[in-house]
């Protein structure tokens, strides 16, 4: 089954640095195969008959050992992704300002962070909660500065436990795991 592991806050601005090409070598050391990886930013995919759970502790083992400043990620596979994109709102294909997914972590409440979004003053918006993460969708590129996401998302206690793709890359991690 092919599996894709999302990190958060990885080789921003210089900090928590992690070089795709060791990542890669590092997984396929637990012995995961068709090890890739896309773009600088934390997209990890491979493939393992192991369950989730066998994955997540021996991901999480890793992290502890390598990159101790990965606190939490998203970990999913193929069917979860197919089926939150099934089950996606028409809204997601029209031709939106700007789409974003925030994935859920392993560390977060999803149930406390859909409360807390419905109560932000959501303006030119539209969410969907799925069961991978949090859709958002943003229709005027104008309107952007007044929007929850931009005024309200940062100050949000579960801000530092999803991690954040936008639409075409979310799109991409589907790619990476039809392969």
């Amino acid at each position: 089954m092919k599996y894709a592991v999302l990190l958060r806050g990885i080789n921003v601005g210089g900090k928590n640095k992690v070089v795709m090409s060791e990542l890669r070598d590092l997984v396929r050391q637990l012995g995961y195969e068709q090890v890739e990886t896309y773009i600088n930013s934390g997209n990890l995919f491979f493939e393992t008959e192991a369950s989730y759970q066998q994955i997540h502790d021996k991901i999480s083992q890793l992290f502890v050992q390598h990159y101790p400043f990965i606190r939490s990620f998203s970990l999913f596979n193929k069917a979860d992704y197919e089926a939150d994109f099934a089950d996606l709102p028409a809204w997601w294909d029209e031709n939106l300002a700007r789409k974003d997914v925030l994935f859920y972590t392993d560390q977060v409440d999803k149930a406390d962070v859909q409360r807390r979004i419905l109560a932000l003053p959501l303006r030119d918006e539209v969410v969907h909660f799925g069961q991978l993460g949090v859709y958002w969708g943003k229709h005027e590129e104008k309107e952007y500065l007044k929007t929850a996401y931009h005024k309200h998302l940062l100050k949000e206690p579960f801000y530092k436990l999803v991690t954040i793709r936008n639409g075409k890359t979310f799109v991409k991690l589907g790619d990476y795991l039809a392969d």
